[in-house]
């Protein structure tokens, strides 16, 4: 499918020093110009400076689990400087062979040390527990002390638990509650000035599914019925639940939802700016591509000439297609302004057909009229790129960048 579309845009001045926005979805670079690698990760303040350090998986192309936990620091949750790797190899626990997952890190006033803790399993998911690590300075090195069964239980299975640390944050010493009715993982809690909300993801393997929440006036419960939490059929906008941040302001509280978008392509997603839009109607259609009536799209049409299972049938009576076809993304090539030689690759997300979602992409778009052209790109399956309602160009970053998004 190719769709051409021509428009104008304002550029300001270039430079690559910080970045001033996060664009939800858009691939992260550090100071250093890298991508972003630090999966399933969460935050935490160093208590000597204040600034944000986000740890994560650190990924490894081709190696599927054991990479390490990587640190990033900020001071603003845009622009984030990499200090490597921050937990020490050297345990059977903090291996290649083994898989580290799910790093959170907590201060501890009694030690005076942070404390890390992760998922500690094998590759075969056989051992089930939880690693701690310590360090005297939040960006490490972390040392392995000790991999536990909290209150002897496994950390797989059904239930989940809200347990309580005791004082030093060595392990855990009462359960709080325990939400024993359902089939939930990737559990993170919000506090807000009234409730607590705790936010679950459905098991369906690296496919992603509706996170639901469920509210409290303590973490004693009771807690509510599940709901979903994001517009329906979006599957939490491609995402499994992972952390949360509430983050209090001089003028309002912002609350941060923190996902995992399980694609080597991606680090995470963050919940805006506002630009112009273009729509498939005004573009120019070459080869297949045509122009479909769809009562969701923008002027009730989009551009199309793909055949996916994307209205959400169920193969084989499996909830969420576990056991049919399932296609994680398509692939699509951006050409901008006829430029062959420089093919930009757009990789679009799956979803079910009648839900819009965004996928963003950095261009080096000139000032005044700009074309761009969207195509197949073949990705192991085919050459066919996701059905398109509409581009949105968002303006370049204030006094910033040479470079645009859309």
């Amino acid at each position: 499918m190719l769709l051409s579309q021509t428009f104008a845009l304002l550029l300001g001045t270039a430079s690559v020093a910080s970045a001033k926005w996060i664009v939800p979805g858009a691939r992260w670079l550090d100071t250093d110009g890298n991508i972003f690698n630090a999966h399933a990760g969460g935050l935490c303040v160093d208590e000597k400076t204040g600034r944000f350090c986000w740890f994560g998986e650190y990924k490894i192309q081709g190696q599927v689990e054991g990479g390490g936990i990587s640190v990033y620091s900020s001071d603003d949750l845009a622009t984030w400087e990499s200090h490597g790797l921050a937990l020490v190899e050297g345990h059977e626990y903090v291996s290649s062979h083994n898989r580290i997952q799910r790093p959170k890190v907590i201060y501890s006033k009694e030690t005076g040390k942070y404390h890390m803790w992760w998922h500690v399993v094998d590759s075969k998911y056989s051992m089930l527990l939880q690693g701690l690590a310590t360090a005297d300075s939040i960006a490490g090195p972390y040392i392995f002390q000790d991999a536990i069964a909290p209150l002897g239980n496994w950390v797989e299975g059904r239930d989940v638990y809200v347990s309580k640390f005791n004082s030093n944050l060595t392990d855990v010493e009462e359960v709080t509650f325990r939400f024993n009715k359902y089939d939930f993982e990737a559990p993170t809690i919000l506090q807000t000035e009234k409730s607590y909300f705790a936010l679950m993801s459905h098991k369906t393997g690296y496919r992603p599914n509706n996170v639901v929440g469920m509210r409290a006036d303590k973490l004693e419960g009771p807690w509510s019925q599940p709901f979903i939490v994001s517009p329906a059929y979006t599957r939490t906008f491609r995402t499994q639940s992972g952390f949360s941040w509430r983050i209090k302001g001089s003028k309002k509280t912002t609350y941060l939802y923190m996902a995992d978008q399980w694609d080597m392509l991606q680090t995470g997603e963050w919940y805006p700016i506002k630009g112009k839009t273009y729509t498939s109607k005004r573009a120019k259609l070459a080869g297949d591509a045509f122009l479909q009536e769809a009562s969701f799209g923008s002027h009730n049409v989009i551009a199309t000439d793909t055949d996916d299972m994307g209205f959400g049938d169920q193969p084989y009576g499996q909830p969420d297609r576990i056991n049919g076809t399932w296609q994680l993304r398509r692939i699509s090539s951006v050409v901008l302004n006829d430029d062959t030689d420089h093919v930009h690759t757009l990789y679009q997300k799956d979803t079910h057909k009648g839900i819009i979602l965004s996928t963003p992409l950095q261009l080096p778009l000139k000032k005044g009229r700009n074309k761009i052209t969207i195509g197949g790109l073949y990705n192991g399956f085919d050459y066919k790129g996701a059905d398109l309602d509409r581009i949105v160009v968002y303006p370049p970053e204030p006094k910033n960048r040479k470079r645009a998004w859309f």
